[in-house]
């Protein structure tokens, strides 16, 4: 595993446009929902409580799908990992909305927080829905889903953890079903593709991607016991 300062990012921080009830949430929940950056191992149990398994989703976008099912799977609690600021500010705004308590943030690189803030076998689920597919193929080793990476998501997976990947992109989606499938320690327990899970909800971004002719491609892999 290449070191932080040596590994190419998977994702280039933009100047995206804020709005002001965006940064109205960083500053008024920001304080309460979302955790510092820390070399140390978090304690899920101070964050949410005793006896919660935690799912974690990496690279949020807006977080329309994230609080959904936040608030659909309440018997479970959410650690949503975004770098862009307007994303956050709006999940903020949502997590106020629809007042959901199980559900945190972390504003940095997804990587470092599952390196240094996530013990090995802690989580019972990572959620990596519609990551930027990089689609130029000098620019693939930016894709998340890729060699270096993967095992380091695998060991952070209790036994019987799943990690739950979904793009609209089919070679993205072919590309990553044969680096899960070589992957020791994961269990496809499906001929190949995954069904959408029911608790998965459509997001505006997946449904101009329909529009597009784009369907949604879903991998479900289980940590081996």
């Amino acid at each position: 595993m290449p070191d932080s300062a040596s590994r190419i990012r998977t994702y280039v921080l933009r100047q995206g446009r804020i709005t002001e009830a965006q940064k109205t949430a960083l500053e008024t929940q920001g304080p309460h929902y979302v955790l510092p950056f820390s070399d140390r191992t978090l304690d899920f149990a101070a964050v949410f409580g005793p006896d919660r398994p935690i799912v974690m989703e990496i690279g949020f976008g807006m977080g329309q799908a994230t609080w959904r099912i936040a608030k659909e799977r309440s018997e479970f609690a959410y650690l949503a990992v975004e770098v862009h600021s307007p994303g956050v500010g709006r999940l903020l705004m949502d997590i106020d909305r629809e007042n959901i308590d199980n559900l945190r943030i972390v504003q940095y690189d997804a990587i470092e927080v599952l390196e240094h803030m996530i013990a090995p076998a802690s989580l019972a689920g990572l959620h990596i829905f519609y990551p930027d597919p990089w689609q130029k193929k000098r620019h693939h080793k930016r894709r998340i889903m890729r060699d270096d990476l993967i095992g380091l998501m695998v060991s952070r997976l209790v036994p019987g953890g799943y990690l739950y990947f979904v793009t609209d992109i089919e070679d993205y989606a072919q590309a990553t079903y044969e680096l899960l499938a070589r992957t020791e320690g994961l269990r496809n327990p499906y001929s190949g593709f995954a069904p959408r899970r029911e608790w998965r909800p459509e997001t505006k971004f997946e449904s101009r991607a329909k529009e597009d002719m784009r369907s949604a491609w879903e991998l479900w892999c289980v940590r081996a016991s």
